[in-house]
């Protein structure tokens, strides 16, 4: 009894420890960011200055068109959650609970794209975008993100544990295939889409290497290319850097803690069952 009480003393003092190192990083973030930049290299290091420096967020605002950047990381990163669970719950009911030729062998060809690095499939897409008039723009970041093989295959396996008595009972009922999917598998599906949520929206908030290829304008950047535009060539304001920064963290932390306990229970049901 006390060498099992021991061991969780023990578990819980190494996940404490662990979780403060990952939480480090951030909290020096937001200390700096409220630090004059005189005392950002001082030695040796101090978590805190000597005054809490507030102004540092103002100047975000006023020396650069952050709200721009913030606008249009919002817009983008709707769009393609809205649109991502859209074509994967649906194509997720479609290899999950309807039955064609061929659908096993075109659900892992589909799913073997997984493994196609993104560096590969950007130059194909550079010229499809210019071709359609479309760079420099935001659909260029919101059409390809449109569709996912991972967010396919999630919901395809959430899918699948749903008892086959609900459909067939639609079907007496006379309800139709989408009918199905839209009154009965997608209601259920809430705690799957919103894991698949949240992976999307960290995903597009943090993308900066699509939009370093496709976006020019300034006024059409995203945060994560914003915040490498106020890096100087020469010099660089750490603190309002770092307050940028912690301002754009803010959203996905808010996303994941509204989201959190249907997080929980999308990761412990998706995946667990096959066919």
């Amino acid at each position: 009894m006390r060498r099992h009480i021991g061991y969780r003393i023990a578990a819980h003092v190494v996940l404490l420890a662990g979780s403060v190192v990952m939480l480090f990083p951030f909290i020096w973030t937001v200390a700096t960011s409220l630090k004059d930049i005189s005392e950002v290299f001082t030695f040796p290091p101090k978590l805190l200055g000597k005054e809490l420096r507030w102004d540092n967020y103002v100047k975000v605002w006023e020396r650069y068109p952050f709200d721009r950047f913030f606008l249009n990381t919002v817009k983008i990163t709707a769009i393609v959650v809205v649109g991502q669970l859209l074509t994967s719950s649906m194509a997720g009911y479609v290899f999950a609970r309807l039955r064609f030729r061929g659908r096993d062998t075109l659900f892992l060809l589909y799913l073997a794209t997984i493994i196609i690095p993104v560096q590969v499939t950007v130059i194909p897409n550079f010229f499809q975008m210019k071709l359609y008039g479309l760079l420099d723009t935001h659909w260029s970041l919101i059409l390809p993100g449109l569709v996912s093989a991972f967010g396919t295959f999630l919901l395809r396996q959430f899918f699948l544990t749903i008892p086959a008595a609900l459909e067939e009972a639609a079907k007496i009922d006379g309800c139709n295939p989408f009918g199905i999917y839209w009154r009965i598998f997608v209601p259920l599906s809430k705690p799957a889409m919103a894991t698949l949520g949240i992976f999307i929206c960290n995903g597009v908030w943090n993308d900066f290497y699509n939009p370093l290829i496709f976006l020019n304008s300034t006024n059409k950047m995203t945060l994560t290319l914003g915040l490498a535009t106020m890096q100087g060539l020469y010099s660089t304001d750490w603190p309002v850097l770092m307050a940028a920064t912690t301002i754009s963290i803010l959203p996905i932390i808010i996303v994941f803690l509204l989201a959190q306990d249907l997080f929980v229970r999308g990761v412990t049901l998706s995946g667990l069952k096959g066919e």
